[in-house]
């Protein structure tokens, strides 16, 4: 079942693709800033942030544990970072300079994101002086008001925290945070922009650097279950994930992300007859997610069902015949299913 998993995380069908703005993206790549400064044995720390207004700059606040006196940087212009307004426990803050020439990014919402979305991650992975754009598609959104916390498959580095999620549109919808990491492949997770309204009412301060705990380094029993998800899945323990989940579905009956989590573990557990129903729950509860039909036609296949495949290629032919034709070559079908 490993090949299966692979091959899924290569091949996962997304939603019908929309054309995209090259200029908003560019634009969207020239908002994106690196934050650096000397930590306490004298080596370079640093991360990115995106402009979000005149002179200020969103960030992660882990980016600003190492050092006492960070600064904004694009290739070799610099900008000391002046003041800060911080909220730790959900990882942001809003960092204040003087100036500052670059534009900000136009703000989007996560609340519009669909499972599938194509999305762009931009930031300096690695420490590079200029961004790195990492394109992938949204796996998975997790309300937390008043935003959605993001899963996505554009891959960010160290470096690239606090760096820019961005739609096709060329909006800022999040900013990348945390990941967790395995032999199944690393899931990475974007902060809803939303919550940059409660931290621009933060206090201003101007001592560095910033301490506090992050949602994400909470003990993990104490985590929302998707973040107690991630760690099983990414580490390919399908046991742990199929327990995970099962209490995940209990909490959360109508969260369709926990349906796809358990049906992700019980396929991979060859408890197929269980999968199928758990990623038809899935799509029942989220029309939006295209995966979960993807799965139940893997599920008919291994089977030799050709009716319910079949059955899966209509349903995604309805939606877009883009989706079916995706769901043919992946299941290997020729013209038709």
């Amino acid at each position: 079942m490993r090949h299966l998993f692979l091959l899924f995380s290569l091949l996962s069908v997304a939603v019908p693709a929309k054309a995209y703005d090259m200029q908003a993206l560019m634009d969207s790549f020239y908002s994106v800033v690196m934050i650096r400064g000397y930590n306490t044995s004298g080596g370079l720390a640093y991360g990115s942030g995106v402009v979000v207004a005149e002179n200020q700059v969103i960030t992660n606040c882990h980016v600003l544990r190492a050092t006492k006196q960070p600064w904004i940087s694009r290739g070799e212009d610099t900008y000391p970072i002046t003041s800060v307004k911080a909220d730790t426990w959900h990882d942001l803050c809003l960092v204040s300079t003087q100036a500052m020439p670059f534009k900000p990014a136009k703000l989007g919402s996560s609340t519009t994101l669909k499972r599938g979305q194509e999305v762009a991650g931009i930031g300096h992975s690695n420490g590079v002086p200029a961004p790195l754009t990492s394109r992938g598609n949204v796996k998975g959104l997790y309300p937390d008001n008043p935003g959605n916390v993001i899963r996505t498959s554009a891959k960010f580095m160290m470096g690239a925290s606090g760096s820019g999620l961005f739609d096709m549109d060329g909006k800022l919808v999040g900013i990348n945070t945390f990941k967790t990491a395995g032999i199944g492949g690393a899931i990475h997770f974007a902060l809803p922009i939303e919550w940059l309204q409660s931290l621009e009412k933060q206090p201003e301060i101007t001592t560095f650097p910033i301490q506090g705990k992050a949602l994400w380094e909470e003990d993990e029993d104490k985590k929302p279950y998707y973040m107690q998800a991630a760690v099983p899945e990414s580490r390919e323990d399908w046991l742990k994930l199929a327990e995970v989940s099962e209490k995940w579905t209990t909490a959360e009956p109508k969260t369709a992300e926990a349906w796809y989590s358990l049906g992700t573990a019980l396929e991979n557990l060859n408890k197929t007859d269980l999968a199928a129903k758990a990623f038809n729950q899935a799509f029942l509860l989220d029309a939006n997610n295209y995966d979960a039909l993807v799965h139940v036609g893997l599920i008919a296949k291994s089977k030799g069902d050709s009716a319910e495949m079949h059955r899966i290629q209509v349903a995604l032919a309805n939606i877009s015949e883009d989706l079916a034709n995706e769901y043919i070559e992946l299941l290997g079908c020729g013209k038709s299913c």
